[in-house]
């Protein structure tokens, strides 16, 4: 079964095991249960597909579906937005889900740029795919106790550098976020080797990631509460903002916001006169 297709199956399947008959609204089927979630010919009935029809989808044998057949197994499986987009990404035709090479070198938004150095006084980040790093201010750097140049996965900082674990107090609220995030992406971009290879390397490496990688949960970038303890500052509390740029969909903006008058709004001017120079 081609890689794609057994993510599609694999996709049904785990959304199909967290939802019982109850929760879907019907009677269950008669008969006993191997699992609490739906059976697939439940699942079938309930997006008004016929099961055999259904099987193949789940076992990768159906080559097309169409978009009315993904919008009602979004519908029966009850799929927030970013599930359905990630359900049709899935499913598209090979053919067109063939993107640009994954070597192309990234280069940051002129525009993300410009923003980024008018919030010198909070904390940002400038990533790309994959969570590259395209470009971070030097209240990033102090904040999170590493250096994260130009060219540095934050993905794998977030798993492979124990500071990660030591400063971010939520480290696992926020790490489990961003695997959902790269399964996103791969879904977008089935064709980029190093993205599969890195989420591979560290499946294999990291039991954590392993863990939330077969829970099947996909997401956005999106806002994230980050808890920071950092040496000399003491606790830090921050609401992570996103800011994309409509003509860069694949960068990012992360802004570490802060309350007004909050312990870290007061202390982040401290940090920021320990390294005043602004990162090039």
């Amino acid at each position: 079964m081609p890689r794609d297709r057994a993510a599609l199956g694999a996709f049904l399947r785990s959304r199909r095991d967290r939802l019982t008959p109850s929760q879907a609204g019907i009677e269950a089927f008669p008969g006993a249960r191997r699992v609490p979630g739906l059976r697939r010919e439940e699942l079938a009935v309930l997006a008004g597909l016929s099961p055999d029809y259904y099987s193949r989808l789940e076992q990768g044998r159906q080559a097309n579906i169409s978009a009315e057949v993904l919008d009602a197994l979004a519908r029966a499986l009850r799929l927030d937005e970013v599930e359905h987009a990630h359900l049709r990404d899935l499913a598209a035709p090979t053919a067109r889900r063939r993107t640009a090479t994954s070597h192309a070198v990234q280069r940051p938004d002129p525009g993300l740029l410009r923003l980024m150095r008018t919030l010198d006084h909070v904390p940002v980040l400038l990533l790309g795919h994959r969570g590259v790093v395209l470009a971070r201010n030097a209240l990033l750097a102090e904040v999170l106790g590493r250096p994260l140049e130009p060219g540095a996965s934050f993905v794998r900082f977030m798993f492979q550098d124990p500071v990660a674990r030591e400063r971010i107090v939520n480290w696992a609220d926020f790490a489990s976020a961003t695997v959902a995030t790269m399964r996103r992406e791969i879904a977008r971009r089935p064709y980029d080797k190093r993205l599969a290879a890195l989420m591979d390397e560290l499946r294999a490496t990291d039991g954590d990631v392993a863990r939330w990688w077969d829970d099947h949960a996909v997401r956005d970038y999106a806002s994230v509460t980050k808890r920071v303890q950092h040496p000399a500052a003491g606790p830090m509390s921050f609401d992570i903002e996103i800011v994309c740029a409509p003509h860069e969909p694949d960068q990012r903006l992360v802004v570490y916001t802060t309350e007004p008058d909050s312990p870290t709004a007061r202390v982040l001017p401290i940090l920021a006169s320990w390294n005043p120079a602004p990162h090039p």
